[in-house]
């Protein structure tokens, strides 16, 4: 009997690498379903090669066209739509989810696959920086569990002891018996960790987006040029882990083979290290507790120059104490700071505004924000919709300071 795989995001990098990790054990996984926003072309490929039951598209428009197409070939594929038809893939018949959808447009279907018990392999940040306390009880609660696919989560997870069960837990959560002093969380800096900060006004998107070590998409990239995605990833830590944000320190590792590590109150360092490709990540959190197949070959250690590690710049990437302001004001303060961040990137993105202006509009949404000390999802909702229009109340006045009269 082989285990039901679901993915959700399949066109994106993480589905594809997770599809090709699939691929690579047929006598253990077969894929249930499969989700996507609009990518027609892409998710029809996937579906004749994988033959799932059931497929959904966020984009009702693309899905009319996608069940054109499945039924003209004779496919028995269900087609669904909008955001019901995503949640009703992730309660369907899947044993494991693997969530990639980018952004908050994950945290829905996490909290329904968290009540109906299921594995989740998370990729997406968003869902446990919104409402990270919240899902991880919900998971917890329904015997559901959550093993995290980020690389730097999974490495920390990696170099973890070995635990009863976590299902008990809800995600992997770090216990004073472990002897765990501190958690360093690997960041490469981006593409832009050296350049002159005299011009960083001036990058466009395409020099944000060129990440030197990952491939990733668009948004993820920018992300990984501000560092915003490491202070994601620190309140994800605290979340996922059951950490305080003191627990952890951020270090740059610009090649990228150290994903992350744990020290140890007897002064041990152990650290998880691999080539910067998601399928490593992927295939550990699908196969745990059993080690299987990712594709790809471990690091040739003989041809590796060295390891450097650095502080990051404060100056540089201000994203991370912002972080740590709003790990410490708990609430919906990380929420309104995910949100603000992909309005913020987008109009990066769409040349709105400049690059070293993306954390400065982040950073005035919280500073501007009504703060609720408690988080539920529909807090989380509503604090999520408020910084968003905040942030594109201040797009809109921007262009109309800069039309010409």
């Amino acid at each position: 009997m082989t285990i039901g795989v679901a993915i959700l995001g399949s066109t994106g990098s993480i589905g594809q690498s997770a599809l090709d990790v699939v691929s690579r054990h047929s006598d253990r996984f077969h894929v249930v379903a499969l989700s996507a926003r609009n990518s027609v072309e892409r998710i029809y490929e996937q579906c004749v090669r994988f033959s799932p039951q059931t497929v959904a598209m966020s984009d009702e428009a693309a899905a009319e066209v996608l069940d054109h197409r499945i039924r003209h070939a004779g496919l028995d594929i269900e087609v669904l739509s909008g955001e019901q038809g995503i949640k009703s893939i992730a309660c369907g018949p899947a044993e494991s989810i693997i969530n990639g959808i980018v952004g908050a447009a994950g945290l829905q279907p996490v909290i329904t696959a968290a009540r109906s018990g299921k594995r989740q392999l998370l990729a997406n940040k968003e869902p446990l920086v919104m409402l990270g306390e919240y899902i991880v009880h919900l998971a917890r609660e329904h015997g559901s569990l959550l093993l995290p696919v980020d690389s730097e989560h999974n490495a920390i997870f990696q170099c973890l002891p070995r635990t009863g069960s976590l299902e008990k837990l809800g995600s992997p959560r770090i216990t004073n018996e472990m002897g765990v002093r501190k958690i360093l969380l690997t960041g490469s800096g981006g593409p832009l960790r050296t350049i002159d900060l005299d011009i960083m006004s001036e990058v466009t998107p395409e020099q944000a987006i060129a990440h030197p070590n990952w491939d990733m998409g668009k948004k993820i990239s920018v992300d990984s040029a501000t560092m915003m995605n490491k202070a994601l990833e620190l309140i994800e830590v605290c979340c996922l882990f059951g950490v305080s944000h003191k627990q952890v320190e951020i270090v740059i590792h610009p090649q990228s083979i150290i994903h992350s590590m744990v020290e140890y109150l007897d002064g041990s360092v152990i650290a998880q290290m691999g080539r910067p490709d998601m399928r490593i990540p992927i295939a550990n959190a699908l196969g745990w507790p059993e080690r299987i197949e990712s594709g790809v070959d471990a690091p040739v250690f003989s041809e590796i120059a060295g390891f450097d590690f650095t502080r990051p710049d404060p100056v540089r990437f201000p994203a991370l104490r912002l972080a740590r302001e709003v790990a410490e004001r708990g609430g919906t303060a990380p929420t309104v700071m995910n949100a603000a961040n992909e309005i913020a990137v987008d109009a990066f993105l769409d040349y709105k505004i400049r690059f070293d202006e993306i954390v400065n509009m982040v950073e005035v949404a919280v500073e501007n924000a009504s703060i609720d000390d408690q988080v539920d999802l529909e807090r989380s909702l509503k604090a999520d919709s408020e910084a968003r229009a905040f942030c594109q109340s201040m797009l809109q006045k921007r262009s109309m300071t800069s039309q010409p009269s």
